[in-house]
């Protein structure tokens, strides 16, 4: 069956100095076995590269993959540098080592789902689908 639909353009991402991307680079076969677009932007990525990656390649949802523990001053500067660059409207999602103590302020600051790296490939493929349709 030939769908008109366009296929929901997602950009993983590795910030900071996490050096582990094995849960990143599965997660993006998830989302592409899935129907996805996905776009990687590899390891050690500043907040401005992906910034200036999800502008340039116009995508629906940004997905930061973060072990470091840094996940909160990430998406602190991560929202500022997006409605800097005007794409405040693009739904973020975060997964990795991400203590359930956080959870609350991450959703504060606008993430739109966070993922245990024990989370479901399947769970993650029907978040960012749903993320992507209500955005």
């Amino acid at each position: 069956m030939m769908t008109d639909e366009k296929p929901i353009r997602v950009l993983i991402a590795k910030p900071g100095l996490d050096g582990h991307d094995r849960g990143a680079k599965v997660v993006a076969l998830a989302l592409r076995d899935a129907g996805m677009e996905v776009i990687y932007t590899g390891l050690h990525r500043t907040v401005e590269e992906i910034v200036a990656a999800a502008v340039q390649e116009d995508v629906d949802v940004i997905g930061l993959s973060i072990l470091s523990g840094a996940h909160l001053p990430i998406c602190e500067k991560l929202f500022t540098k997006m409605r800097d660059a005007g794409i405040a409207d693009k739904p973020v999602i975060v997964g990795g080592n991400i203590p359930v103590r956080d959870h609350p302020a991450l959703r504060a600051l606008g993430v739109a789902g966070v993922f245990a790296t024990s989370s479901e490939l399947g769970a993650i493929a029907d978040a960012v689908k749903k993320t992507a349709r209500t955005n």
